[in-house]
């Protein structure tokens, strides 16, 4: 099994919404990428409430069965589209993927 592990650090604002707005966004958006590919086995979204400077603002903790489940979906049309929604919106985003 792979997990996918995914923070980001947001701008106080972008694209005409604050931070909040934009996880908010970000993560219905996420959410909607459920189900769409093969493989992917969960998904699970959080909007951080500490509020901390070393605090992200949304994390994304995603399990898939192998890795070409995991490259099907980083390839996906739709998760492409996610990805790239959230540049503009972003200071810093971390990844981190690994098998268990």
């Amino acid at each position: 099994m792979i997990r996918h592990i995914v923070v980001w650090k947001l701008q106080p604002f972008a694209e005409g919404r604050t931070a909040a707005e934009n996880a908010a966004e970000i993560k219905r958006r996420l959410e909607a990428l459920e189900g769409l590919v093969p493989g992917l086995l969960r998904l699970e979204v959080g909007i951080d409430f500490s509020r901390t400077s070393a605090s992200a603002d949304v994390a994304l903790y995603s399990e898939f069965a192998d890795r070409q489940a995991l490259d099907a979906y980083m390839a996906h049309p739709d998760h492409v589209a996610v990805a790239e929604s959230t540049v503009a919106l972003r200071i810093d985003r971390t990844m981190c993927d690994y098998e268990v």
